[in-house]
């Protein structure tokens, strides 16, 4: 059974979802079912503190359900305690330019890629893009349910046989879209599937770090094959493995299909998944299918050139 939430839940998380949630130590404490006594500790105790198994399922669970405004919050208040220490991603996180935009059509939060250089592939390639803004986080089942109960599009397999998204699964990316499923939806949104370089930028930044998290190989900061979950996991889930450019997932949870055509017929995508091991997490790695494939571990994010989105 998954376990939404972070990948390790310490004081630090802990005292940030308090805060996200704006609830006293005793109300916090209720909603977990703990004492007072052992949040104030779980809090004072920083980085040096694992709550039990059961505790930490109750906080993942606790943050799942606490709706997006909340999760917002938390994602706020966990950079601005990587920023206290030092996190090498804080700079690009909290600059003017990061500030976070509602897509008009499908809602969704984007952020800005700005014009200019970017290392690119296995050799880190210069190379030059203009200004974009990307989704923050893969298209999700309940994202693609409004494309499909817009359009009549064909819901993805696993949905079953009443069309419907299942709630336990509304805020995992969407899986089982062919590539041309997810040109539709972008069509749809007035968007577009990024470019491969488009991708990989946003996912290594300017710099082009070799993980978007910077040069650490940790496979926990993502949902690969060895953090042993089997399944997707909720977008919103790595807070720690976030990009240069404050977008999450990208290593791990699914494939991510792209607008690159690699040969007749097949596009590449990026990213990795669930399914696969950490050594294909590096976003320089290049793969492609065919454009009708779909498999249970696939899935996009979309970008637009438009400027002209509702600030948050």
């Amino acid at each position: 059974m998954d376990r939404p939430g972070v990948a390790r839940w310490t004081g630090r998380e802990i005292n940030a979802l308090r805060e996200a949630m704006r609830k006293t130590v005793r109300g916090f404490a209720a909603a977990i079912g703990v004492s007072d006594r052992m949040v104030s500790k779980w809090e004072k105790g920083g980085e040096n503190i694992t709550p039990r198994p059961g505790n930490q399922a109750a906080l993942d669970t606790l943050l799942t359900r606490s709706g997006l405004e909340v999760q917002e919050r938390f994602a706020q208040l966990m950079t601005a305690k990587a920023a206290a220490g030092g996190d090498e991603r804080t700079e690009a996180l909290l600059t003017p330019g990061a500030q976070r935009h509602r897509h008009p059509a499908d809602g969704k939060l984007m952020i800005e890629v700005e014009e200019g250089l970017y290392l690119g592939g296995a050799d880190n390639t210069p190379g030059w893009l203009p200004a974009y803004f990307i989704d923050i986080y893969p298209v999700t089942n309940a994202d693609y349910f409004r494309f499909t109960s817009a359009t009549g599009h064909p819901a993805p397999t696993h949905w079953g046989t009443d069309r419907r998204c299942p709630d336990s699964i509304f805020d995992h990316p969407v899986v089982w879209t062919t590539w041309r499923d997810a040109n539709a939806y972008a069509a749809w949104a007035g968007k577009a599937l990024p470019t491969s370089e488009q991708w990989e930028k946003a996912a290594r930044g300017a710099k082009g770090s070799i993980y978007p998290w910077g040069a650490a190989a940790t496979a926990a900061k993502c949902n690969v094959q060895e953090t042993g979950i089997g399944n997707t996991t909720p977008v919103s889930r790595y807070h720690s493995g976030v990009s240069p450019f404050g977008v999450y997932d990208m290593c791990g949870n699914t494939w991510e299909w792209c607008a690159t055509e690699s040969k007749a017929g097949r596009r590449a995508f990026k990213g990795s998944a669930f399914t696969s091991p950490f050594a294909l997490a590096d976003p320089a790695s290049f793969n492609d299918a065919y454009e009708t494939m779909s498999d249970n571990d696939t899935g996009f994010r979309c970008v637009t050139t438009s400027l002209d989105l509702g600030l948050r």
